[in-house]
């Protein structure tokens, strides 16, 4: 089996290709399952982990991640959910939609279009409870995190960063640009499986009726 070239990212991240998208979407499960890893971050044809540093030199890293590819990615099974996904874009609850537009280039009623028409899929959950990264993004959306990150991001809010989509089911802290939140709740603490979005949903984002 051939095993993928690893590469450093920064001081405390580690990146390799994987191209296939279902492929690297069970790796990227895998990978987050051992718990190994502070954060474990697909994106369009590569995924990144993030080490902690004050138990792993860049070389035991590498090491480590090394071991962990050598089993192989588990195969998905099951047919993938198509969740459609109402969300009130900029105003209070997209509060950086204007400015992502105004950096990208394009109006705030052209992004959002495009992201109608994307077709967004959950690579997995992580960072915080329920946090779904999706990909599907267009391509011409280059966005960076938040020089300074919030303190406190609400539930149901959809961030962009360059090659993803990440949706917030619980509040918390974050660094994602908001543009705009979702009017279905994707926490239910009754339910078997209380986040509605799992690891392989596909997701269809609609412009929610306003209130």
């Amino acid at each position: 089996m051939t095993h993928p070239v690893i590469t450093f990212c920064g001081d405390d991240a580690l990146r390799f290709v994987v191209t296939d998208q279902e492929t690297r979407l069970a790796r990227a499960r895998q990978l987050l399952a051992t718990g190994d890893w502070r954060e474990v971050v697909p994106g369009r044809k590569d995924i990144t982990v993030q080490f902690n540093p004050h138990e792993h030199t860049p070389a035991t890293a590498m090491a480590h991640l090394s071991h962990n590819l050598a089993t192989p990615a588990p195969h998905l099974s099951g047919t993938a959910e198509t969740l459609e996904l109402p969300v009130h874009f900029g105003g209070a609850g997209g509060p950086d939609l204007k400015d992502i537009a105004a950096r990208i280039g394009l109006s705030e009623a052209n992004i959002i279009t495009r992201l109608l028409a994307a077709p967004l899929m959950v690579e997995m959950l992580g960072f915080t409870p329920g946090f779904a990264y999706m990909s599907g993004l267009p391509e011409t959306f280059e966005i960076s995190r938040l020089a300074q990150p919030r303190q406190q991001v609400p539930a149901g809010s959809i961030g962009l960063i360059t090659g993803q989509c990440g949706l917030y089911a619980l509040a918390g802290p974050g660094g994602w640009p908001i543009i705009g939140r979702a009017s279905l709740s994707l926490f239910d603490a009754a339910s078997p499986t209380p986040f509605r979005l799992q690891a392989g949903t596909r997701v269809q984002l609609v412009e929610a009726t306003p209130p």
